[in-house]
Order: C-alpha cells, then sequence, then structure tokens
C-alpha cells in the first residue's frame, strides 16, 4: 500500500507539472538554481502550490523570516491523504503522507522566493501534527518523512531544523498528517509579493 501511495504521488507530482507547466529547466531560465539542479537529480518534480482551504494565506514574510502556514498532504489527482495512525493508517503511510506535506512547503518556499529556491537560506523549524489514536506515540516516527524530504532537497546545511511534532485526534479534512514551517530567506532581490 505505501509503494502504491508513492506511486500515486509521483504520478500525481508529473500530472500536476505538465497541467501548471511548471519544470525544473527550462529554455526561458538561463540556469537552473543548485536546489533546482538537486530536485531534478533526484526525479523529483515540484507542482504549484494549492490555494488555502480557508481564510488564511499559504505564507506570509516578515523580513528574511517566511512562515508558511499548514501543507496538507495531496496524492494522485489532489486527492489528500486521509487516515488515522494507530488506527487505519501505518506508520510507513504517515512517512509517506508527510513527506508529500514537505513537498508542498518546498513548492510555497518557492512561490515566496520568486521561483529560486536558491533563497532559501535555513529551515529552521517543522511543525508537525499527525492525525491518531490517544495510544499512539510514534509522531516523530511520522513527521521524519517531511524532514527527510527536506534534508534530501535542501542538504544538512540548510535543511536541518527544530521541530515539535505532536498527536491529534483530528485534522481537517481528515488527514493523517500537516505540517508548517518557518524558513529563513535571502530577501535581497526578492520581489513584495
Amino acid at each position: 500500500r505505501v509503494r502504491s501511495i508513492l506511486v500515486q504521488v509521483a504520478a500525481a507530482a508529473v500530472m500536476e507539472a505538465k497541467r501548471a507547466r511548471v519544470i525544473t529547466e527550462s529554455p526561458t531560465q538561463p540556469m537552473a538554481s543548485a536546489v533546482e539542479k538537486r530536485l531534478t537529480e533526484l526525479g523529483i518534480v515540484i507542482p504549484r502550490s494549492s490555494a488555502p482551504a480557508a481564510n488564511y494565506v499559504p505564507w506570509t514574510r516578515s523580513g528574511n523570516m517566511l512562515f508558511i502556514s499548514g501543507q496538507l498532504p495531496k496524492g494522485e489527482d489532489n486527492q489528500l491523504l486521509k487516515g488515522k495512525l494507530g488506527a487505519n493508517y501505518s506508520i510507513e503511510e504517515g512517512r509517506a503522507a508527510a513527506r508529500l506535506c514537505a513537498v508542498s512547503l518546498v513548492s510555497q518556499m518557492r512561490e515566496a522566493c520568486g521561483g529560486n529556491l536558491d533563497k532559501v537560506t535555513k529551515v529552521l523549524k517543522i511543525e508537525g501534527f499527525v492525525n491518531c489514536t490517544e495510544d499512539f506515540g510514534d509522531m516523530p516516527q511520522v513527521v521524519n518523512g517531511c524532514s527527510d524530504f527536506l534534508i534530501e532537497v535542501f542538504g544538512s546545511d540548510i535543511g536541518a531544523h527544530s521541530r515539535f511534532a505532536v498527536g491529534c485526534s483530528s485534522l481537517p479534512f481528515g488527514v493523517a498528517v500537516e505540517t508548517g514551517a518557518v524558513v529563513e530567506i535571502n530577501d535581497s532581490e526578492l520581489s513584495r509579493f
């Protein structure tokens, strides 16, 4: 089931990239950033950011600090990955959902940095929420899916971060995981959004 979810995630990302015409290197971009090249090497496509689900902004900036709202795990055809850890969802499935949340975090970072992920200078903090039963205690193992992805993409110097991983009795739309982030960016040459 985990392999199926990961295959669906990859297929959804490719489909979304084609729809949004988001590709890591294009003739209109003279040279891809180092992070974009890393994504290409890893075979990862970061889709266009999703619109907020309620009355909030997907991210906000204060100086060189970027605060990213909670991101939900979306799979094939933008279907949300729903489940409750400790009941009907395994730790591996939870990790896969957390990884999808991280993909969305990177998408929001890209948008906030005007398309240049090299402007991310440090992932400072990840806020991880896990939809789980009262007796489930492996939230950190689940949120590792997000942390591992960010370190894979940005390297440990930029991607390593502080975080919390807490259990919740429910999350929006019944999703298994939700993550938010605080990121430091190089604000020189950033346009005001």
